[in-house]
C-alpha cells in the first residue's frame, strides 16, 4: 500500500479488509458506494478517491471477488450485482499514471469479461427460474449489469470494440428469452451511440453474426418490442456506416420484402420506411432470376447459421433441469392432490358422525315423548309435527330469502335516491352563483407597439395576396340579397304554418284524452242525471274544475319540507291526490265541440 493516503475513508476500509476473513470481504467492498456518492466529493475530489482505491487494491479487490462462485458470497447475485456496478464506476473517470499500459490493455478489458460473465450466468438463472419473484430480481441484476457495463464503455470509448468482440456478448444477444434480448439489444445500440465507426474496427465474422442475429429475430419472432429495437438497430447500422447498406442488400436480398410485410403497422412504421428507403436507394433498378435466388439463399443461410449456432449453446443439463423442473412440479401436484384428497375424507366423516348424532338425539327426543304422549295421540301428534317442521322450515326460507333481496336493494336505492337529491342541490346552487356572479370589468386592450402594428400590417397584406377576394357587382348583390329575402319570407310562413299545426294536433290529443277520461269515468245510464249530461255539454264546469285541482295541488307544494323542494320537476301524476280530483265530475274543456 502506498505510504500516505488522501481519503481517510479510504485509508480506514483498506485496512479493515486487510484484517478481515475472506468471506466478510463482498460485503466490506460495498461500502465503496457510500464512499463514492458522498455529495460533498466535487469532480476533482472524486477522480482522486477513485485514484486511491485503484492505489490500495480495493478495486483489483472487487474483480477478485466477482470471478468467485457468486452463489456463496453474503447475498448472492444481489451483492455481485452491486459490486459490478462498483467496479464500473471506479473505473469510470479514473487516470491511472503509473502503468497505464496495465491499466488499458489488460485489466479494463478483465472488467468487460468478467462482466459479461456475470450477465451471462444471470440470464441462464433467468431463464431456469420458475417463481415470478425470481424471474424479476434476477432480471433487475442482470439489468444492473448490463447498465455497469455501459458505463464502463461510455467512460472508456476504446472497451466498445473490446465488448462487440467477445464472444459472451454474442451469447447474450442471441438469447431466445424476450426481456434479456430486447436488453441486449439496448446495449448494442449504445455502443454504436458511443462509437458509431466500431462495426467497421471488427471482425467481419463478428460483424456478419450481429447482423445476421438481427435479421434472423425480424424474421422469427412476432414480438412488437423485438422487432422495433432490432428495425432501430439496422437503422442506425445503416445510418452511421454507408457502406454497410451495400452489405445489407447484397447479403439479405429478402429484408426489404421481410419489413414491408411483417413488420408494417406494428407500432414503429417511421423507422420501418426510414429503413426501406436506404435498402431501396442502394439496390439498383434491375433484378434478375440468380439475384431473387441468391437473395433466397442468404435468408435461408442467415436463419439456417442462427439455428446452429443456437444449437451449439444449448447443453446437456439444459435439458435436465426442464425434466426435473417439470417431475418436481407433477410430484407437487400429486402431494397437493393426495392432502387435499384426504382433507376431504375427513370432512366427509366429520359430517356423518356429525349428522348420525343428531338423528340419535333426535330419536331419543322422540322416543321420550312418545311415552307420554297417550296411543290414541299418536299419529295427531306426529301429523302437528310435521306441519310445525314444514311451517318453521318455510318460514326460514322466506325470511332469508327477503332479507338477501332487502339487503341487495336497500344500499343501491338509498344511494340513487341521496345522489339525486345531492345532484339536484348542486345544480340549484351552482344556477344562484352564476346568476348572482357580478360581471368582470371591462379592461382596456393594451395597444399595439409600432413593431408590432408594422408587422401585422405586413401579415395581413401577405394574406390578402395569398387569398384574394372575389368581386362581386352592384346588381348581384342585389340579386342575392333579393333571393334571401325571399327564402326567409318562405320559411316563417311555413315555420308559423308548422306551429299553427302542432296547436292544433296539441288540442284534438287534449280533446281525445278528455273524452277517454269522461267516458272511463261516466256513470251508467240508468243513473245518469242531468248534471252529468251538463259536465259532457258545458264550457266552463271542466275549465273551473281543473283551476281548483292546480290550486289544491299548489297548496300541498307549499307545505312540503325543504328538502322535497330540491327537484325541479316538484308535481307528479301520483302526488294529485284522488280526493280532489274527484271533487267534480267534470275534468276538462272539451275543445272544439259545438
Amino acid at each position: 500500500f502506498p505510504m500516505a493516503a488522501t481519503d481517510p475513508q479510504v485509508l480506514a476500509l483498506a485496512a479493515q479488509i486487510t484484517e478481515s476473513r475472506e468471506q466478510d470481504i463482498p460485503l466490506l467492498l460495498l461500502k465503496l458506494k457510500g464512499i463514492l456518492s458522498s455529495p460533498s466529493l466535487g469532480c476533482e475530489e472524486s477522480n482522486k478517491t477513485k485514484q486511491d482505491i485503484y492505489d490500495y487494491g480495493l478495486t483489483q479487490y472487487c474483480l477478485l471477488v466477482l470471478k468467485r462462485d457468486h452463489s456463496q458470497l453474503h447475498g448472492a447475485w444481489a451483492t455481485a450485482a452491486q459490486l459490478a456496478e462498483i467496479l464500473s464506476h471506479c473505473c469510470v473517470g479514473l487516470e491511472v499514471k503509473e502503468d497505464p499500459e496495465e491499466f488499458y490493455k489488460k485489466f479494463l478489458p478483465s472488467v468487460v469479461d468478467t462482466l459479461l460473465v456475470l450477465g451471462k450466468r444471470l440470464q441462464a438463472r433467468f431463464i431456469r427460474a420458475i417463481k415470478d419473484k425470481e424471474k424479476q430480481d434476477f432480471l433487475h441484476w442482470f439489468r444492473i449489469v448490463t447498465d455497469a457495463i455501459c458505463w464502463l464503455f461510455g467512460g472508456h470509448v476504446q472497451l466498445a470494440a473490446c465488448v462487440l468482440q467477445n464472444d459472451r456478448f454474442l451469447q447474450l444477444l442471441i438469447a431466445d428469452d424476450v426481456e434479456t434480448a430486447i436488453i441486449m439489444m439496448s446495449v448494442l445500440h449504445n455502443i454504436l451511440r458511443i462509437n458509431s465507426s466500431v462495426l467497421l474496427q471488427v471482425e467481419e465474422e463478428t460483424l456478419h453474426s450481429v447482423l445476421d442475429e438481427l435479421v434472423y429475430k425480424l424474421s422469427s419472432t412476432t414480438n412488437p418490442a423485438v422487432g422495433s429495437a432490432a428495425t432501430k438497430l439496422l437503422l442506425l447500422v445503416a445510418k452511421f456506416c454507408k457502406q454497410l447498406v451495400q452489405l445489407f442488400t447484397a447479403r439479405y436480398k429478402g429484408l426489404k420484402g421481410l419489413l414491408s410485410k411483417q413488420w408494417t403497422g406494428k407500432g414503429f412504421d417511421r423507422e420501418v420506411n426510414q429503413l426501406l428507403d436506404l435498402l431501396y436507394l442502394e439496390q439498383s433498378g434491375g433484378k434478375g432470376e440468380m439475384q431473387k435466388q441468391h437473395q433466397a439463399a442468404c435468408i435461408i443461410q442467415a436463419a439456417w447459421r442462427g439455428c446452429q449456432t443456437r444449437k451449439r449453446l444449448k447443453k446437456l443439463p439444459q435439458a435436465v433441469i426442464t425434466l426435473q423442473r417439470s417431475f418436481r412440479a407433477k410430484r407437487e401436484q400429486e402431494l397437493q392432490h393426495l392432502t387435499k384428497q384426504k382433507e376431504d375424507e375427513a370432512l366427509k366423516l366429520q359430517m356423518q358422525l356429525q349428522r348420525q348424532r343428531a338423528m340419535r338425539l333426535f330419536h331419543q327426543r322422540q322416543l321420550a315423548l312418545l311415552e307420554v304422549v297417550h296411543a290414541s295421540q299418536v299419529n295427531k301428534y306426529m301429523q302437528e309435527m310435521e306441519e310445525k317442521s314444514a311451517l318453521t322450515i318455510q318460514r326460514f326460507w322466506r325470511g332469508y330469502r327477503a332479507r338477501r333481496i332487502f339487503h341487495q336493494q336497500k344500499q343501491s336505492l338509498k344511494e340513487y335516491k341521496a345522489a339525486i337529491i345531492i345532484q339536484r342541490a348542486a345544480c340549484k346552487f351552482l344556477e344562484k352563483r352564476r346568476r348572482r356572479r357580478p360581471l368582470s370589468p371591462w379592461k382596456e386592450p393594451k395597444g399595439l407597439t409600432d413593431e408590432q402594428r408594422l408587422a401585422l400590417q405586413q401579415k395581413v397584406d401577405d394574406y390578402i395576396k395569398l387569398h384574394p377576394a372575389s368581386q362581386m357587382s352592384e346588381e348581384m348583390s342585389k340579386e342575392l340579397h333579393m333571393q334571401a329575402q325571399a327564402k326567409l319570407a318562405q320559411f316563417l310562413l311555413r315555420s308559423r304554418l308548422d306551429q299553427r299545426a302542432a296547436q292544433r294536433r296539441e288540442a284534438l290529443l287534449a280533446q281525445v284524452n278528455t273524452d277517454v277520461e269522461l267516458l272511463m269515468n261516466a256513470p251508467g245510464l240508468a243513473e245518469t242525471t242531468e248534471k252529468d249530461l251538463g259536465a259532457f255539454m258545458s264550457r266552463s264546469i271542466p275549465v273551473a274544475t281543473k283551476a281548483r285541482q292546480t290550486h289544491n295541488a299548489m297548496l300541498k307544494y307549499t307545505r312540503w319540507p325543504w328538502w322535497k323542494k330540491l327537484g325541479d320537476d316538484f308535481m307528479e301524476d301520483d302526488i294529485i291526490p284522488d280526493a280532489a280530483i274527484n271533487t267534480e265530475l267534470e275534468t276538462l274543456f272539451i275543445g272544439g265541440r259545438k
